[in-house]
């Protein structure tokens, strides 16, 4: 899927318990990824899917000013 994401990046260990890691090593070898891009890719989704939430509630009583604030 995503090709060379972490080259020379510097790395760390992550402990997660087996059951875990056997999905995202499977995971890993559908995307055809290694297992740091796999969680990279992970991360990232979950940053959108956040970032989608956040976008679709309802704005702040100021949110709503600054959008209805006439500049003209």
């Amino acid at each position: 899927m995503q090709s060379c994401m972490l080259t020379r990046m510097q790395s760390t260990s992550v402990r997660i318990d087996k059951t875990t890691h056997t999905e995202l090593k499977r995971l890993s070898v559908a995307l055809g990824t290694t297992v740091g891009e796999t969680v990279a890719i992970a991360v990232r989704r979950l940053r959108q899917r956040e970032i989608g939430k956040q976008l679709a509630a309802d704005p702040t009583p100021e949110e709503s000013e600054w959008l209805d604030a006439d500049f003209g």
